[in-house]
């Protein structure tokens, strides 16, 4: 059985030999500067040294373009020895941060009337456009049809993409403003998602859909059960619907925050695992395996105790055993480390997670 097999198996709660070690959070060989500063090399070799399985997060994405198309060239609007403020291309504004964990934070939105939509959706919307796929698409096809690791296709997110090009704030005075607009954008970028993977699959067997959403903070859904529902349901159940036609056994929902309420509202539409499910924001992953036996999970390690030392580590990662045993569920950090982790301890979580990962099976 391979890590393919071992990631949809797992997380559709049949039978495995054990669940697949991965990274999650980080891409390939992912190594914070300071690591490589203390460890030359490592920016390229981490992933080998650790034995991850899979490739990227432990599933990989492809290069086809699910985001705004025709972008023009990014314009620098304002720097400073800190930071720089661009516009992306897409009337999107970023102030970038030179220095510390994070190195983005948007402050203007493309669209905020009827209007900017129209022009948004006609220059960057088209599924059509030839240069969402990548000149050398027949040769990762090749790749592809060979693999031995899981392959998604990439949604920006019912509420996620919207939310890019809005903004939150933006957005929350919508559904009630301008409800009919926040419609016809989740609508027009699923059916436009659904329209791309439709040339996807003809080529290619994909294992999974991801949705990228992060609408959540620590107090839970920044929208209602009722909004979900009235905007963002009837959208999930198309993309069900297509994965269940396609024979997709996945569909996997990213987001921060407090998600075990959100986890419901979910499943109704057909998304079948979320993840990081982040400790500090609330969430226990066994009382959501619990409450939803049928949810898949991924994440759901504290990641400060990296910061603690082996002892915290070591504690951890008896609660991992224990979470594996219950099914459905592939252990990991519930987010990349902040820079403050040296690799030494980071190296030790991910090979006592990795001795965790080959002595335990899920339990039937």
């Amino acid at each position: 059985m391979n890590a393919r097999e071992r990631f949809v198996k797992t997380l559709t709660g049949e039978k495995v030999d054990r669940v697949p070690f991965i990274k999650v959070f980080g891409g390939t060989n992912a190594a914070h500067k300071e690591w490589e500063a203390e460890y030359p090399g490592i920016g390229q070799s981490i992933d080998e040294l650790l034995g991850f399985e899979g490739t990227y997060r432990g599933w990989a994405t492809t290069p086809v373009n699910m985001d705004a198309s025709g972008m023009e060239e990014p314009r620098i609007l304002k720097e400073t020895e800190d930071i720089f403020v661009e516009d992306i291309g897409d009337g999107t504004v970023c102030q970038m941060y030179r220095k510390g964990d994070y190195a983005r934070h948007t402050i203007g939105w493309p669209i905020r009337t009827k209007g900017d939509w129209e022009v948004y959706r006609k220059r960057h919307l088209d599924p059509d456009d030839p240069k969402r796929f990548p000149d050398n698409w027949d040769d990762l096809v090749k790749e592809y049809r060979s693999r031995d690791y899981p392959l998604q296709l990439t949604h920006r997110g019912v509420y996620g993409f919207p939310r890019e090009k809005v903004g939150d704030e933006n957005l929350a005075y919508a559904f009630y403003d301008s409800p009919e607009l926040v419609h016809e954008i989740m609508n027009y970028y699923t059916e436009m998602a659904i329209h791309i993977w439709k040339k996807m699959v003809k080529d290619v067997e994909f294992d999974l859909i991801e949705c990228w959403e992060d609408m959540a903070s620590k107090n839970g859904s920044l929208i209602s059960p009722k909004t979900f529902r009235e905007f963002m349901t009837p959208c999930y159940r198309k993309i069900s619907a297509f994965a269940m036609e396609h024979g997709i056994k996945v569909i996997l929902v990213d987001s921060d925050g407090f998600i075990e309420d959100l986890t419901e509202l979910m499943l109704e539409g057909g998304v079948t695992a979320m993840y990081p499910y982040e400790v500090l924001a609330g969430n226990d992953v066994a009382r959501v395996l619990d409450r939803y036996p049928k949810v898949g999970a991924i994440g759901g390690l504290r990641k400060e105790c990296m910061y603690e030392g082996k002892e915290s580590i070591d504690r951890e990662m008896e609660k991992a055993r224990r979470l594996i045993r219950k099914g459905r569920f592939i252990p990991g950090p519930d987010h990349f480390v902040l820079k403050t982790c040296t690799f030494a301890n980071y190296r030790y979580f991910m090979e006592r997670l990795r001795e965790v990962v080959m002595t335990t099976a899920p339990e039937d």
